[in-house]
């Protein structure tokens, strides 16, 4: 007997598939090497824009928009609050600082909390059109992502980041989808900060962080101007 998914999923929804995969990884390395999760992670935001591609070039299936929801809530929401979580109980311990350990635990799960709750009004809402509401969840966990390989983004601000990336992502504020030419570039940093080591590998991280804040902070007033 042939698997249900045979005859009703396509190619785009492997690499889905395969960034829930990659998801989990990034989680169980996150316990274990804070740079290798960062570095799955943006490997999985690859993935994330290579569904969609594929998707526009060879057609999608009707369980596609459920599935890249549903793997982005592991890739996007689950991983990179663990990853969080991590370093913050490695910064704090609840004897030495429950305050500071129980917000390295309380924030990241609202992160989560916030990440699907987003997922969810895009797949209702916004799947089909060219902008949405509230920061992506992938450009979320490539600032933070990022901000970890350029050795720029401590517990401290982790922790904080996390809070404040929870409340954009639920925000009213619209972010159109990059243009092709846009997302070649990012996704040509993206993969030059996964792959490179030592300074060259903190410059691209450092770019791609650069890039990422600029559409954070400027794309929704600016970006189709």
């Amino acid at each position: 007997m042939q698997p249900r998914f045979v005859g009703r999923l396509g190619l785009a929804d492997a690499v889905t598939v395969g960034n829930a995969m990659l998801g989990f990884i990034a989680a169980f390395a996150a316990t274990r090497d804070a740079s290798l999760a960062a570095r799955i992670l943006l490997l999985a935001a690859v993935a994330d824009g290579l569904d969609g591609v594929i998707a526009r070039k060879r057609g999608g299936s009707l369980a596609g928009p459920y599935l890249d929801s549903l793997a982005d809530v592991a890739s996007f929401g689950v991983a990179p609050a663990l990853l969080i979580a991590s370093r913050a109980a490695d910064a704090w311990t609840l004897a030495d600082d429950p305050v500071a350990h129980l917000l390295g635990l309380l924030l990241p799960a609202v992160y989560v909390a916030m990440a699907v709750t987003r997922l969810g009004l895009y797949t209702a809402y916004d799947s089909d059109a060219s902008e949405t509401k509230g920061v992506p969840t992938t450009l979320a966990a490539t600032v933070l992502s990022a901000g970890v390989l350029a050795g720029l983004v401590g517990p401290i601000l982790l922790v904080a980041l996390s809070g404040v990336l929870a409340a954009l992502m639920v925000t009213q504020v619209t972010y159109p989808d990059l243009h092709p030419q846009d997302a070649i570039v990012m996704g040509t940093v993206q993969a030059l900060a996964i792959v490179l080591r030592g300074r060259p590998g903190e410059a691209f991280a450092f770019a791609l962080l650069f890039l990422a804040l600029a559409y954070l902070t400027l794309g929704p007033r600016f970006y189709w101007t």
